[in-house]
């Protein structure tokens, strides 16, 4: 394509920018859209994927045909099937009536599948016949039907690493992959984001009628430095807000207002460490957040009751025990992660790690080796040979209740 053209191509569809990641991605929707290849669209969300699919309808031989954009994401999976493929009357509850999926309505048209990877591994299936042949079947039915339609497909997730975790199938993976295209992260467009945040504020002028906003060449640096984790949707949210707060209504004769770097910089996020990006694990997601929460209160709750324990055969006094606070968890360090959170009250319950008692006998030693249950059990024991079997004295030394030392007991007993 040659400049004007290209000039052209981003002008009808309201594309800013002259990146060669960006060109390069834009020049490969025209190539191929005369084509019925299926392309598959990548990149971070918030990136203009959107853009390149109604590129090549516009510019392919099906562009007076249907298209439409479904978000895979957004659709329950119970329902995916009858929104892609359509249902017969009474196929489920609450079909009254036999509807026509989207490949239906599409025939001779082009479908735009935004975030494939969150299709349910049936539902995969079911498109990769479709792909492969055109061949669909309701639900509820067992009718094989015919279309024809384009499909272009989108997603933020790496598919390859899916595949890997069995959470994409393979084979649709390659037949969604005849033509790759990759959007570029804002972040490396560099010369590309003081450009949008102009188009931003200045749509957002003329459309509340304010006076326009322009930065200065402090606060152009700082927006560059930014790493704009949301991509081109947050930098126009940034740049509303800037406009709507810091302008004026527009008056005859008023001006551009200047934003300095000290005023943008409050409307910039700040860019905390640990919700930087880092690279995905497949053992990483062994455990949710929750889950690894969970477990941190879990084990600092362990370490509070064998000091409990400990204090009471050394005779330093019980401490205070309760629920694990907010504030128990909080890091040692700015910006610690959830597994390092596990990982430091770990090696705080490590043997190896924590700090015996000067005062530690030899008989504490090898209690502290045995099991919570037999820890129990020789305390019980200890408690109940000084009173000489009196539970109620013993319970007292033991800080616990009458009932609760019969409890034990029976459980111990039964163990």
């Amino acid at each position: 394509m040659t400049t004007q053209e290209l000039q052209a191509l981003k002008n009808k569809f309201d594309i800013i920018g002259n990146d060669p990641a960006l060109n390069r991605a834009l020049e490969i929707a025209v190539a191929v859209a005369p084509t019925d290849l299926t392309v598959l669209i990548t990149g971070e969300s918030g990136v203009g994927k959107e853009n390149i699919p109604k590129i090549i309808h516009q510019n392919s031989l099906r562009r007076t045909g249907k298209y439409f954009a479904i978000n895979c994401g957004a659709i329950p999976e119970g329902t995916i099937d009858s929104e892609l493929f359509g249902h017969e009357k009474g196929s489920f509850t609450g079909a009254a009536e036999m509807r026509r999926g989207y490949f239906e309505e599409a025939d001779g048209g082009t479908l735009f599948l935004d975030e494939v990877g969150e299709l349910p591994l049936p539902s995969q299936a079911k498109l990769l016949r479709v792909l492969q042949s055109g061949e669909f079947i309701r639900v509820g039915s067992s009718k094989v039907l015919k279309t024809d339609v384009r499909v272009v497909a989108a997603t933020n997730v790496n598919l390859r690493h899916a595949v890997s975790r069995g959470k994409f199938r393979e084979d649709l993976y390659y037949r969604l992959n005849a033509v790759p295209v990759l959007m570029p992260a804002l972040r490396d467009r560099q010369d590309d984001i003081h450009l949008l945040f102009r188009k931003f504020a200045s749509d957002f002028a003329v459309r509340y009628n304010m006076v326009k906003i322009s930065l200065t060449d402090e606060a152009v640096a700082l927006l560059k430095s930014y790493r704009w984790p949301g991509n081109i949707r947050q930098l126009k949210n940034v740049a509303e807000t800037v406009s709507a707060i810091e302008s004026v209504k527009a008056t005859p004769g008023s001006e551009k207002r200047e934003i300095n770097a000290a005023t943008l910089a409050k409307y910039i996020p700040k860019d905390e460490p640990n919700l930087l990006p880092v690279k995905a694990d497949p053992q990483d997601e062994q455990f949710s957040s929750s889950e690894r929460e969970m477990l941190v209160r879990t084990i600092y709750q362990l370490r509070q009751d064998v000091d409990y324990l400990k204090s009471i055969v050394l005779g330093t006094g019980a401490p205070v025990r309760g629920n694990v606070s907010e504030q128990s968890l909080i890091s040692d360090g700015p910006g610690e992660a959830p597994d390092e959170q596990f990982a430091r009250v770990v090696q705080q319950d490590s043997p190896d790690t924590a700090a015996a008692p000067p005062h530690e006998d030899a008989e504490m030693k090898t209690v502290a080796g045995l099991s919570i249950e037999k820890t129990e059990l020789a305390l019980i024991k200890r408690a109940l040979d000084k009173y000489k079997g009196n539970r109620k004295l013993a319970a007292e030394e033991l800080g616990i209740s009458e009932r609760t030392l019969y409890r034990k007991l029976k459980t111990l007993d039964n163990a």
